[in-house]
C-alpha cells in the first residue's frame, strides 16, 4: 500500500486519532496526496519547486488541514516550527532546510544570516531561518489541531509544550511590535503580512531605495511567470528592507523606513489570542484575561483601522505624513490611513466582538462590486475589482488565494450566514480541485496561477470537506471552529 493509501485509510481502523470519511472521495484523496507529496518528514513545504522550506502561516495552514489525516503529524508540523523560534518570542518566516541548495530560493540562509545577525534577538543556533516573522494563525492552528483527537493531545503533552512558546510568541507582537502606541502590531516589512506585493505597499514602498538589481538572483522566476509574480522593482526593495532589518540586529526599535499596521495580521493574532485562552483552560488556566485582551485589540481595530466610507478596514502607514524616526523612549506619530482596499481589510470578519454595524457593511463590501463575491468573481480577489492597480493574474494585486477565502467562510459563518458561507465553500472546493490545487487563481475564471500542488490549498480544502454546510461556528470563541459534526465527501 503507498503511502497516500495508508493516509486516507486510517479513518477505518481508528476513529479518534483519523476522522476522513470512511471511503474518502477523490478530491479528498487528491488532496491528502499533496500533502504526502509535500511532507518532509518533520514539516511540510508549500511548493516543491517554488518553496522548498517551512514557512511559518503556510505550515499553520497546513496542519488545520492536516488533522484531518493524522493529527500526530499536524502536531509534528508546529512542533517543528515552534522549534526554530528566538529567544526574543518571534517565530521567523522560514525555517530553512539545510539539505536544500543554496540557489534553490532566495533570499537563502547566506542572506538572512540569522545565527550572527540575530544573535542579540536570541536567533537558534543549530537552524538557520529568517529575521522577520509572518501572521499569527499559530495558537489557532494548536487549538484546532488538538481538538482533532484530545486523548492523543493530552498523552504527547502537545498543547502543555507549545502554550509556552505560543504565549511568548503573542508578547513579542503586542510589545516589541507595537510601533504605532495604538495596541496593535506592525509589521515591518511586505512579507510579515503575507501579502507582498499588495497595492496596499505601494505608496510605503515609494518612500524605499530599492537595493540594485545585479545584488540579487531571483530563484522564483525560475518556476514562476514573470507576469505572475511581483516586479524586480518590487523586489528590489524587498530586499533593502530586509538588508536594513538584518544589519540592525533584527532590532524593532530602529525606526526602520516601512512600518503599517495591517487588518488581516491583527484579525489573527486577535482569533489566536482567543484560541490561546482556550488552550490555558484546557490547561487548568483561567482565560478570562486572554479573552478581554482580545476584546480590547478588537476595539483598538475598529478604531484605528475602521474607515466607513470605504465599507471595510484600512491599512495604517506609520511612517508616513512627515514622519521622522522617533526619539528613545517616545512613540511614532499614528501616521495615516492607506486608501487601498484589499482583502486583508475584509478578514476581520473572523472576529465574534465586532460590532453589528461594521459586521453587516464588511459582508455588503465582500458581496459588492469592489470584490464582487457570488456576482462577477467566484472567490474573493486579493485586491478591489475596480482599483486602479487591480491585475488578475499578478500575486496579490487582484488573483484570488485559498487562504483568505478560507478565513472569510470561517467568518461569514461566525455571524450567521450560512448560505453565503455555503455558497463560499463550494466554490473553494471546486476550484481547489479543478486548479490542481493551485497557489492561487484567476477571481473571475477560476484559472490556475502560481504553483501547483499547493500545501495551504489542498490542506484547506480538506478542512472544508470535513465542515457540514449550514452549520454555525461557535459564537463562545473565535478560532474554535468546533466541527463535531463530520460531513460526507462531496466529489
Amino acid at each position: 500500500m503507498d503511502r497516500t493509501a495508508q493516509l486516507t485509510s486510517r479513518g477505518e481502523q481508528h476513529h479518534v486519532a483519523y476522522d476522513p470519511p470512511p471511503l474518502p472521495g477523490p478530491l479528498h484523496v487528491r488532496a491528502a496526496r499533496v500533502l504526502e507529496e509535500n511532507w518532509t518528514g518533520a514539516s511540510t513545504v508549500p511548493s516543491r519547486s517554488l518553496y522548498p522550506h517551512q514557512w511559518s502561516w503556510d505550515s499553520a495552514f497546513i496542519a488545520i488541514g492536516l488533522r484531518h489525516l493524522s493529527p500526530l503529524r499536524a502536531q509534528t508540523e508546529l512542533e517543528t516550527l515552534l522549534a526554530a523560534q528566538w529567544a526574543d518570542g518571534r517565530i521567523p518566516h522560514i525555517v530553512f532546510n539545510p539539505s536544500v541548495p543554496l540557489d534553490a530560493y532566495f533570499p537563502s540562509p547566506d542572506f538572512w544570516r540569522s545565527s550572527t545577525a540575530g544573535r542579540a534577538a536570541g536567533a537558534p543556533r543549530t537552524v538557520q531561518t529568517s529575521g522577520i516573522v509572518q501572521p499569527p494563525v499559530h495558537a489557532l492552528a494548536a487549538w484546532l489541531v488538538h481538538r482533532a483527537d484530545p486523548g492523543l493531545s493530552r498523552a504527547r503533552g502537545f498543547l502543555t509544550r507549545v502554550y509556552p512558546r505560543l504565549a511568548a510568541w503573542h508578547r513579542y507582537l503586542l510589545h516589541r511590535r507595537d510601533l504605532g502606541g495604538g495596541g496593535l502590531a506592525s509589521v515591518v516589512h511586505p512579507w510579515e503580512q503575507g501579502m507582498d506585493n499588495s497595492p496596499c505597499w505601494d505608496a510605503p514602498l515609494a518612500r524605499i531605495i530599492p537595493a540594485p538589481s545585479r545584488s540579487f538572483r531571483r530563484a522564483d522566476l525560475t518556476h514562476g511567470a514573470p507576469e505572475d509574480r511581483p516586479t524586480d522593482l518590487d523586489y528590489g526593495r524587498y530586499v533593502r528592507l530586509a538588508t536594513d532589518y538584518r544589519d540592525a540586529g533584527y532590532d524593532d526599535n530602529g525606526g526602520g523606513g516601512f512600518a503599517v499596521e495591517d487588518p488581516a495580521f491583527n484579525a489573527l493574532l486577535i482569533a489566536s489570542e482567543h484560541a490561546l485562552a482556550r488552550i490555558a483552560a484546557e490547561l487548568g488556566a483561567a482565560g478570562t484575561a486572554r479573552h478581554a485582551r482580545a476584546e480590547r485589540l478588537t476595539a483598538a481595530l475598529v478604531d484605528r483601522l475602521w474607515d466607513g466610507p470605504s465599507g471595510m478596514f484600512l491599512c495604517r502607514d506609520l511612517r508616513g505624513d512627515g514622519y521622522s524616526a522617533p526619539a528613545p523612549h517616545h512613540r511614532p506619530p499614528s501616521g495615516t490611513l492607506i486608501p487601498e482596499r484589499s482583502v486583508s481589510g475584509l478578514i476581520p470578519l473572523l472576529l465574534p466582538g465586532l460590532p453589528r454595524d461594521v459586521v453587516r457593511t464588511l459582508v455588503a463590501t465582500l458581496h459588492g462590486p469592489h470584490f464582487g463575491l457570488g456576482d462577477t468573481t467566484r472567490l474573493p480577489p486579493s485586491y478591489d475589482l475596480l482599483g486602479e492597480a487591480f491585475d488578475p493574474h499578478r500575486y496579490w494585486r487582484g488573483p484570488a488565494w485559498f487562504n483568505t477565502s478560507w478565513l472569510l467562510e470561517r467568518g461569514l459563518r461566525t455571524h450567521g450566514e450560512q448560505e453565503r458561507a455555503d455558497a463560499l465553500r463550494e466554490s473553494v472546493l471546486d476550484l481547489a480541485d479543478a486548479s490542481g490545487f493551485a497557489e492561487y487563481v484567476d477571481p473571475y475564471t477560476g484559472e490556475a496561477c502560481g504553483a501547483l500542488g499547493f500545501g495551504w490549498t489542498a490542506a484547506l480544502a480538506l478542512d472544508l470537506l470535513h465542515s457540514r454546510p449550514g452549520h454555525g461556528v461557535s459564537p463562545t470563541g473565535i478560532g474554535t471552529f468546533e466541527l463535531s459534526d463530520k460531513g460526507g465527501d462531496r466529489a
